[in-house]
């Protein structure tokens, strides 16, 4: 069994990287009620950055411990909070699974994406 990779925008975020957090720790708890596994990096990793003293901001440290993360995802689903236009983060993360083939799915923003997207032919859930 494999998971969706979750992106959602952090930096870019208009109310901050703690409402980000917040943002980020709902969508993902919307995908897990709805038994769709999901690794979100902001969910699974802003602690790590504010309690370990790591720079929450700094893409040289993210998107090297995120890409095994990319590379083992089934796909993307990005998730169109505020700022995810103009994220740099967002933007890699759909440029990776863009070249690698795999999906991509968009999710407003309190709404699972489209069952037909998720739940295709090759679902990997029931």
């Amino acid at each position: 069994m494999s998971y969706w990779y979750l992106a959602t925008p952090y930096s870019k975020h208009p109310d901050g990287i703690d409402e980000a957090y917040r943002q980020a720790c709902r969508q993902t708890a919307i995908l897990y009620e709805a038994l769709i596994p999901v690794f979100c990096p902001i969910a699974h990793s802003h602690g790590v950055a504010i309690f370990g003293g790591l720079d929450p901001l700094d893409h040289t440290i993210w998107m090297p411990a995120d890409k095994p993360m990319m590379a083992a995802a089934h796909g993307l689903i990005v998730c169109k909070l505020a700022g995810w236009e103009s994220s740099y983060g967002v933007w890699q993360e759909t440029r990776y699974f863009r070249h690698a083939n795999k999906p991509i799915v968009y999710m407003d923003p309190g709404h699972l994406p489209d069952e037909k997207l998720l739940f295709g032919e090759d679902a990997l859930w029931p």
